[in-house]
């Protein structure tokens, strides 16, 4: 697959005239297009495997990562818009965007599992809480198959909130995963109470780690204390080989990288006869974590 081109995502809002636009016209056009992006279903989302660390062929999960299809095809990555809005209620439409997506892909494919990233703002959220509530009426095992993903930094701002919302949410089936593990500052109260299913230990201290001793000491912490605390892991921006055998041998659970896969369209299931397989080894995951496979 070839490579999306980079978009400046504040280039791309600056007038057509050639004025530099400031900052803050340039973040009130960028909202602007997400606006319009989820109004005319311009909205994408794609789906990057997080593969089982000692059989990477067999997908555990997928993550679904937002896309802006642009009105000329282009695509612009999360990164360059989410930040901007995740505090508005733009947050809130493109949380409520991708709960409906995931909801549609398990009903779709029976063997697909999905992570959805929720912000604190949408935990509150009530037409959020609704459609997560009609799927489980709907039954059929959906629920079940979604993971919930909450960055460290965001579980941490209101510790009560994220504690009822996982409580109440976990009646529905759904698991939790705690995304950039590392980066953010979890006490170790919080981090008892949350209870998440997995971790994700965040990136930059997983990019080039076989060769750094610091983040290797970092690492050894994180996996300790997750298996601390029966919770399985998940090792991001895994790009290097070099680094996916450092990681395994610390015991490392799961991979997510384009080493392994970069974000598609479309989810990739391996056969059937392959997946099946692999029973015994979807066993043992659910073992070191209850559902991340």
């Amino acid at each position: 697959m070839i490579p999306l081109p980079m978009i400046d995502a504040f280039k791309l809002a600056e007038p057509m005239h050639g004025l530099a636009a400031s900052r803050l016209e340039a973040r009130a056009r960028l909202r602007f297009k997400v606006a319009q992006a989820i109004a005319q279903g311009r909205m994408l989302f794609h789906f990057q495997p997080v593969v089982r660390a000692a059989n990477p062929r067999f997908p555990a999960f997928f993550e679904m990562l937002a896309r802006l299809q642009l009105p000329d095809g282009q695509l612009l990555a999360a990164g360059a818009f989410v930040p901007v809005v995740e505090e508005s209620e733009l947050g809130r439409a493109l949380d409520r965007a991708a709960l409906r997506a995931g909801l549609r892909a398990l009903a779709a494919a029976p063997r697909l599992r999905v992570s959805v990233n929720v912000s604190p703002l949408s935990m509150g959220d009530e037409a959020w809480l609704g459609m997560l509530a009609a799927a489980t009426r709907r039954g059929g095992g959906v629920c079940e198959r979604l993971i919930l993903e909450v960055t460290e930094t965001a579980a941490l701002r209101d510790p009560e909130q994220t504690r009822d919302f996982i409580e109440h949410v976990r009646r529905s089936g759904c698991a939790f995963a705690l995304d950039d593990f590392g980066a953010g500052a979890t006490g170790f109260r919080h981090f008892r109470d949350f209870r998440f299913d997995f971790v994700k230990i965040d990136g930059s201290f997983c990019r080039g780690v076989h060769a750094q001793r610091d983040a290797q000491v970092l690492v050894e912490c994180l996996v300790g204390i997750a298996r601390h605390f029966e919770m399985g892991t998940v090792a991001e921006r895994i790009e290097d080989e070099a680094d996916a055998i450092w990681l395994r041998e610390q015991g490392i659970d799961c991979f997510q990288g384009w080493l392994y896969g970069r974000p598609e369209a479309e989810p990739i299931l391996p056969p059937l006869r392959e997946a099946s397989a692999q029973c015994v080894e979807r066993a043992e995951i659910a073992e070191t974590a209850r559902r991340v496979g």
